[in-house]
């Protein structure tokens, strides 16, 4: 259950320790791939900040893994759970991903009791009626200097994306969460990133954001935004862990795979699904411990 409290009231910041704390536990580095480890902890007061000022706002994710001609779980429940606690805040918040993507998020959505209507196919239509005031890219591939999208084994899956980083481009403000250095947004890191992943670098995305926010695996990192959000009205926003192990059925259920291993199980990015749940855990904790 989340609150309604509109988007103009006066909401709490994050303290130092709150901040350090989040950081803490979705950008430890336990995933070994680097990019972790340029995660800042002033990055989550950015993001409620924006957030704050924005009405209309759309959460861009999906990330589709064409050798076995499926999506990936990562990003799905992070972008739901996110979307609604907008939602129940007054936000006028919508997903937006691609056709090839759309099934797994519709049925995350309905675990959420998220309006399905609001789940839309951005590859299949010209634009809102009004543009959003903010948009939110959840583990979403971004283009690379020469124009090709690239997977993290540096494979083009160019005719697998569609181009929905060119909303990063429309002049609104952007926050993005990424894992590996070719999602949307992280353009910002990427001189730290090409010195990180030095045989990576042609792949790394080239298009920027105004907060970018490096994690572990990109839920993680949209799931401590929640965090950030339930910390500046003073409740927890985020999935319960009934609904979380939910969303990960209903992820299998809808032919999701796992990024890494690219098999139809209950894992992201490699890790199983207790590391999702204990990480959702940890969060609605350190929340709850700030909150007394």
């Amino acid at each position: 259950m989340t609150p309604s409290n509109g988007t103009g009231g006066n909401r709490e910041r994050l303290s130092s320790r709150a901040s350090r704390r989040l950081t803490e536990t979705v950008a430890s580095g336990i995933t070994g791939r680097g990019p972790s480890c340029l995660c800042n902890d002033d990055l989550w007061q950015r993001a409620a900040d924006l957030i704050e000022k924005s009405e209309k706002i759309a959460i861009l994710s999906g990330f589709y893994v064409p050798s076995v001609m499926a999506p990936e779980t990562d990003g799905v429940a992070g972008s739901c759970a996110l979307a609604r606690a907008l939602i129940g805040m007054g936000h006028d918040a919508e997903i937006w991903t691609d056709s090839l993507c759309i099934g797994p998020f519709e049925s995350c959505a309905a675990e959420l009791c998220f309006p399905r209507d609001r789940v839309v196919d951005a590859s299949r239509f010209e634009g809102a009626e009004r543009a959003p005031d903010l948009f939110i890219y959840v583990e979403r591939v971004g283009r690379a200097a020469d124009g090709a999208y690239y997977d993290m084994r540096g494979e083009d899956i160019s005719p697998w994306a569609a181009p929905l980083d060119s909303y990063a481009l429309s002049g609104s403000p952007v926050i993005a969460i990424g894992d590996g250095g070719n999602e949307v947004g992280m353009g910002s890191l990427i001189e730290p990133l090409a010195k990180l992943l030095p045989e990576y670098s042609r792949c790394l995305c080239v298009v920027a954001s105004d907060v970018c926010i490096p994690a572990d695996v990109s839920n993680w990192g949209a799931y401590a935004v929640v965090s950030a959000l339930s910390l500046s009205i003073g409740e927890w926003v985020g999935p319960s862990e009934e609904e979380d192990a939910g969303m990960m059925d209903a992820l299998l259920e809808a032919g999701a795979v796992d990024g890494i291993t690219k098999k139809k199980e209950k894992s992201v990015d490699g890790l199983g699904a207790d590391a999702q749940l204990r990480i959702r855990s940890d969060l609605e904790n350190l929340v709850r411990s700030e909150l007394q």
